[in-house]
């Protein structure tokens, strides 16, 4: 069934959240404190470096099949294939132009989606709070994500529905195949 479809009004009131940014003048002086060898390098110049850093992290998700550990023990980012959702993804420059709602099917990448993901949940990473954390991709990530993916979506890790992503990392048959030599009198 095709629905009629109601043009957003992209000229109307919006609610945004304020939020504050990491990199402030506050967490360039923490930083400048505890590495007094780089107090000479102005806020801009510390800007781009990090910016340049965090650019070379994404790219290297997006070229390896099994992501990227980040730095500090802090996780694991990596994109994954996941089966298409249920819901219409609407395709709005489409919907529109016809003025019903059209889907986007994704029929380069058999309707697969591609998602970026964030875990901590390896046995390595354990970390105080660790469920607290979480990873919120930046707009550039995104779109080159989006745009890079349906060449390469078979290279990256399938993710089935209702997949807990610690079960990635846990191996059940090594476990099973330990069991059945291990003898408790034998140690």
């Amino acid at each position: 069934m095709i629905n009629n479809y109601k043009e957003p009004d992209v000229k109307g009131p919006r609610f945004r959240n304020k939020r504050l940014g990491f990199l402030n003048t506050k967490t360039f002086n923490e930083f400048r404190k505890e590495f007094p060898a780089y107090k000479n390098i102005d806020n801009s110049k510390l800007k781009k470096i990090i910016k340049l850093y965090n650019k070379n992290l994404w790219e290297g998700v997006i070229e390896h099949r099994d992501g990227v550990e980040l730095p500090n023990s802090l996780g694991y980012l990596f994109i994954g294939t996941c089966p298409p959702p249920k819901n219409v993804n609407t395709n709005y420059a489409l919907s529109k132009q016809y003025g019903k709602v059209l889907s986007n099917k994704n029929w380069e990448t058999d309707g697969n989606i591609a998602k970026i993901v964030y875990t901590n949940w390896a046995a390595k990473y354990k970390f105080k709070h660790r469920e607290l954390w979480r990873f919120e991709a930046y707009r550039d990530f995104k779109r080159t994500v989006a745009k890079t993916y349906p060449d390469n979506w078979t290279k990256y890790i399938y993710m089935p529905k209702k997949h807990k992503i610690a079960n990635m990392y846990y191996d059940k048959t090594a476990e099973q195949e330990a069991l059945k030599t291990y003898n408790e009198f034998e140690i």
